[in-house]
C-alpha cells in the first residue's frame, strides 16, 4: 500500500481504451511512456501489460513513472518507463517520497539497486532506503541526497555480491569523493541481494553489516585481491591498481 504497487492485467488495449472511454488524448499517453504507436497501422497499444507495477515518484509523492516486472520467465525481465519532460533516471530516486524524512533524522541513506530491494529494507523498518532505478549512480543523485542526509551525513552503497554489482560500486566511489560526501560500500555475502539476504536474515543481521561497511580503499584494495588474488604477481597488479 504504501509505495502503490499494482498490476497491469495481460491485453493490448485496456489502458488505451480506458484513456479513450475518458476522452484522453493518446498523443499525451504516449508522451508519458504509457501507451506506444503501433508499428503497422494505425493506434496505440499498452506498453505494460501482465506485469507488477512499480509507481515511481518524485520527492513531493507524484507519479512520474511506472517500473513493469513478469511474473514468468518472459523478457525483459523488468519494464521502464521512457524519459519523459517529467521523468529523469539520472535525477531520480525510488523510494525517495518515503525516505526523505528518515534520511534527515538518521543522517545516513542506503542506496540500493532495485524496487523489491528497496521495499524489503522498508518492511523490516529500515526506511531511508533508495534505489537507483536500473541505472548506474549519478552526481545528480548524489548531491540531491546530500541535502537529506546534511554535509556530516553519511551514504551506504548496498550492491550485489556479483561482478556487475562490484563494478558499479567502484565507478561510484568517484562519484562521492567529488560531491565530498562520506560512503561506505556494504558488500553483501555470495548469492545474495538486500531483498533475500533481509528475508533469510533480518534486520538485525543487515545492521551489523551495515556497521562493518567499508570506506572507499579498504574496499578497492580488497575487491583488488579478490581479483588477482596475493602470488608476487597478483600482489604487483594489486598495487597497480
Amino acid at each position: 500500500d504504501a509505495f502503490q504497487v499494482g498490476f497491469a492485467p495481460g491485453g493490448w488495449d485496456n489502458l488505451t481504451r480506458y484513456f479513450q472511454r475518458r476522452g484522453f488524448e493518446l498523443a499525451l499517453a504516449e508522451k508519458a511512456g504509457l501507451v506506444a504507436q503501433r508499428r503497422q497501422g494505425q493506434g496505440f497499444y499498452d506498453r505494460f501489460r501482465e506485469r507488477i507495477m512499480f509507481p515511481i515518484r518524485d520527492p513531493r509523492g507524484r507519479v512520474i513513472a511506472f517500473g513493469g516486472r513478469v511474473l514468468d520467465d518472459s523478457l525483459p525481465k523488468y519494464l521502464n518507463s521512457p524519459e519523459t519532460a517529467v521523468y529523469r533516471k539520472s535525477r531520480c530516486l525510488y523510494g525517495l517520497d518515503i525516505a526523505q524524512s528518515h534520511c534527515r533524522t538518521e543522517e545516513r541513506v542506503y542506496i540500493v539497486e532495485g524496487y523489491l530491494d528497496v521495499m524489503a529494507l522498508h518492511q523490516k523498518g529500515i526506511r531511508n532506503a533508495v534505489g537507483t532505478l536500473g541505472t548506474a549512480l549519478t552526481a545528480d543523485h548524489v548531491r540531491m541526497l546530500k541535502g537529506y542526509i546534511g554535509p556530516s551525513g553519511r551514504a551506504i552503497l548496498v550492491f550485489d555480491s556479483d561482478e556487475a554489482g562490484l563494478k558499479a560500486a567502484q565507478r561510484s566511489i568517484a562519484i562521492f569523493a567529488g560531491e565530498l560526501v562520506d560512503a561506505r560500500i556494504l558488500v553483501l555475502p555470495p548469492g545474495h541481494d538486500p531483498d533475500t539476504f533481509m528475508r533469510q536474515f533480518g534486520p538485525a543481521a543487515f545492521t551489523a553489516k551495515a556497521r562493518e561497511a567499508k570506506a572507499f580503499m579498504p574496499f578497492l584494495i580488497d575487491a583488488a585481491i579478490e581479483r588477482h588474488g596475493l602470488s608476487m604477481e597478483g600482489r604487483i597488479k594489486v598495487l597497480q591498481t
